[in-house]
């Protein structure tokens, strides 16, 4: 430490060590000889030069004599206090104190363990379920090896292609016989956030796998495997007012309705916009319309052609007093470029010559209606050119669809928190056309159907969110071979698809917050010949499903 420092902490700390005294005099001499006697202290130590200290003494001499004219030089001013009210005082430090409190609350600097503002406007939710399903075949089934139709141009329909495929060791790889039971599992993780009053953004992930898109269950069995969690959302939200919200991305189901058009686990690729118009505040019923453009698949040509969904939907929601609410919804899709067509001969070369086959050709399969997408019950036809003679059918669908649907529900909540909810649903496919399936692809068909329907009753809480809350379920189901798009209907039921008819039953029990445990059993048979070949050939399957589910 420097001779400098020294006398600075000697100098303070005589200051500080000084006691208060009385007299005001006394207290200045006693800080005089102090400050003298540390100097006096430092110069016999050798730590001050004799020179320097007696500059410090004449240099602080002098300062003092100047402040002492200057102070008595300056005439004393009058000082003009103003009154201010005692009510004006307490106005002004309640003005302050709310000014205080905002910036506080906007800055977040008053909060214990505050975090950063931005995270407000961050929304985190997912859940987690855990299934047993047993799945049990009734005696007198078709085998699975009867569902072969093999050969093109010869009686090739069939409303179940993936029931007899068959492996590289030509064994069926459909099962129609055999009971299974496995263990599933199901997680979700979404995120919204909220960009500003008018934009948000969406993105959750999901267990799965690209190739079903009805389904985020993974079967557990997988030697230890890790599973893959797919991309099941992605998209923007736009709402410029109360009454208009666009979406656009992967974007959650924007239709209401059951699960006979759309499964509970379908998510759309396109842009969808909802208009709710404010009649008034209290109006107790309110108005909706949906409309929506979904991509399928681009084109590519000559690979593929491109295949749309467009809908829309109009429907409301009523209040009808003494907690009663009822909502419908009746909606329109149409299916672009998803039906089947027969391929040209003049397209099919050499078909004994592998390199000369347009079979290998990628454009040979562009109005193929693949196996990845399809489920199983829409009637399908051989869209093979007549000059190909390979055993490998290239399946596409018989029937266009565009089906209207009318959904509808009532609420009955009178006995609340216990509410009796019944719900059902109507589907025609107004493109099934028999004549027109006959023109397009060369066959007659003289089964099918082009309706479904489902209705459903539930009492108990309407959700599930704390301990004991209760639910029991029941309905019924008929889903017609050619009402629906396969691919897209609730696939538990019948383990999914069309041409299915049965019933349903379940409960669900809160075991704690947000953690419940569902149980239900779901029984369906064909309507149809699955094959088509004999009409005596059927399918039918009793699924049993127990579940526990946790969100968060």
């Amino acid at each position: 430490m420097n001779r400098t420092k020294t006398l600075v902490i000697l100098i303070a700390a005589a200051f500080a060590a000084t006691p208060v005294l009385a007299n005001e005099r006394e207290h200045l001499e006693l800080l005089r000889q102090t400050t003298l006697n540390l100097i006096d202290a430092l110069v016999e130590s050798g730590a001050l030069p004799k020179e320097k200290a007696d500059g410090l003494l004449k240099a602080a001499e002098k300062k003092a004599a100047k402040t002492v004219r200057e102070n008595t030089s300056m005439e004393p001013k009058p000082v003009r206090v103003q009154y201010v009210p005692e009510t004006v005082k307490n106005e002004i430090r309640e003005q302050l104190k709310q000014e205080v409190l905002a910036q506080a609350k906007n800055e977040r600097w008053a909060e214990p363990n505050a975090v950063p503002e931005w995270l407000d406007r961050i929304k985190w939710e997912g859940d987690i379920r855990l299934r047993y399903q047993t799945e049990s075949y009734p005696q007198g089934n078709t085998p699975a090896k009867d569902f072969d139709t093999p050969i093109p141009g010869f009686g090739s329909l069939t409303r179940a292609a993936d029931v007899g495929a068959a492996n590289s060791f030509n064994v069926n790889t459909g099962n129609t016989e055999d009971d299974r039971s496995r263990l599933r599992l199901r997680a979700r993780l979404g995120m919204l956030a909220r960009v500003s009053d008018s934009w948000s953004a969406g993105i959750r992930l999901a267990t799965g796998n690209s190739t079903d898109r009805v389904s985020t269950n993974q079967s557990l069995g997988q030697n230890f495997n890790k599973y893959q969690l797919m991309l099941d959302r992605a998209y923007l939200k736009y709402d410029p007012a109360d009454w208009l919200s666009i979406s656009g991305g992967r974007i959650p189901n924007p239709w209401y309705g059951m699960d006979v058009v759309w499964d509970e686990d379908i998510n759309f690729e396109g842009l969808a916009a909802t208009l709710k118009p404010i009649i008034k505040a209290d109006a107790p019923f309110r108005p909706f319309l949906t409309v929506g453009a979904f991509p399928m698949r681009e084109s590519s040509p000559p690979v593929a052609n491109s295949r749309w969904i467009y809908g829309g939907q109009l429907g409301g929601h009523w209040n009808l007093g003494r907690s009663t609410n009822f909502k419908f919804g009746l909606a329109y899709y149409k299916f672009q470029g998803l039906e089947g067509h027969v391929i040209p001969s003049n397209e099919f070369f050499n078909a004994a010559d592998p390199k000369d086959n347009a079979y290998t050709s990628p454009d040979y399969r562009r109005y193929e209606y693949e196996s990845g997408l399809r489920q199983k019950g829409n009637t399908l036809f051989a869209t093979n050119a007549l000059t190909d003679s390979s055993l490998k059918t290239i399946w596409g669908l018989a029937s266009k669809f565009s089906p209207v649907v009318l959904s509808a529900g009532l609420d009955i909540g009178r006995f609340d928190p216990v509410h009796l909810i019944l719900e059902g649903e109507y589907a025609k496919n107004t493109a099934f056309d028999r004549d027109e399936i006959s023109r397009r692809t060369g066959y007659v068909l003289t089964d099918g159907k082009s309706h479904a329907y489902q209705v459903r009753m539930t009492v108990g809480m309407p959700q599930l969110k704390a301990v004991n809350d209760w639910q029991v379920y029941g309905g019924y189901r008929y889903v017609g071979s050619d009402s629906v798009v396969d691919a897209f209907t609730d696939s538990d039921f019948g383990l999914g698809g069309t041409n299915l008819k049965g019933y349903f039953l379940g409960a669900r029990y809160g075991v704690d917050r947000n953690a419940f445990l569902n149980i239900r059993m779901l029984s369906a048979d064909t309507i149809d010949s699955p094959t088509l070949i004999d009409s005596a050939h059927k399918f039918g399957v009793d699924v049993i499903q127990a579940d526990v589910n946790v969100r968060f």
